[in-house]
């Protein structure tokens, strides 16, 4: 049961989040028989997420560590990996004179011709961490992180922030 208590939170690109973080494990999983662990990358890593993909796996590794598991290049108990992506929402504003304010008594349906609407893409991020016992062929744990997307200029608040959601 040691595992259950992990958290995890994305940020991509230079990305801080106000996060949706959702986990599950497998009941019948005998936590305390596993002491290490290996990562396992899906998929090749882009040349840009270089530095996003070290500083999730730095953030997990501590993590893991704190619950007394050790990494190992090859034949852990566990095999840790990750899926991060990134989807759009419109987001849709209204600025004017419409809505609660025109004729239509107190609530104020009508005069929508003062009103402007704009619209904006939010972008939308998430992460996925799995950690897979390989000899049972199952996974035993899975904690999802998903928010929207804001620019961070400064790299190393996007790493406190993604460390302090693992735990």
């Amino acid at each position: 049961m040691k595992l259950i208590n992990l958290t995890v939170l994305i940020s991509l690109g230079a990305a801080a989040f106000a996060q949706e973080v959702q986990f599950d494990y497998d009941r019948s999983a005998n936590f305390h028989s596993y002491q290490t662990y290996q990562w396992v990358d899906y998929k090749a890593v882009q040349v840009g997420d270089q530095l996003l993909d070290r500083d999730i796996k730095r953030a997990v590794d501590a993590q893991l560590a704190g619950k007394g598991l050790r990494r190992v290049e090859s034949g852990g108990d566990l095999v840790v990996g990750y899926q991060a992506g990134i989807s759009q929402e419109k987001e849709f504003d209204t600025i004017g004179a419409g809505g609660w304010g025109g004729w239509g008594g107190p609530f104020g349906w009508g005069n929508w011709g003062n009103t402007r609407v704009t619209t904006s893409t939010i972008d939308i991020g998430k992460l996925t961490i799995g950690l897979f016992d390989p000899a049972g062929k199952r996974l035993v744990w899975r904690g999802a992180a998903s928010k929207t997307l804001s620019i961070s200029k400064d790299p190393d608040k996007n790493y406190r922030f993604v460390s302090q959601k693992c735990n």
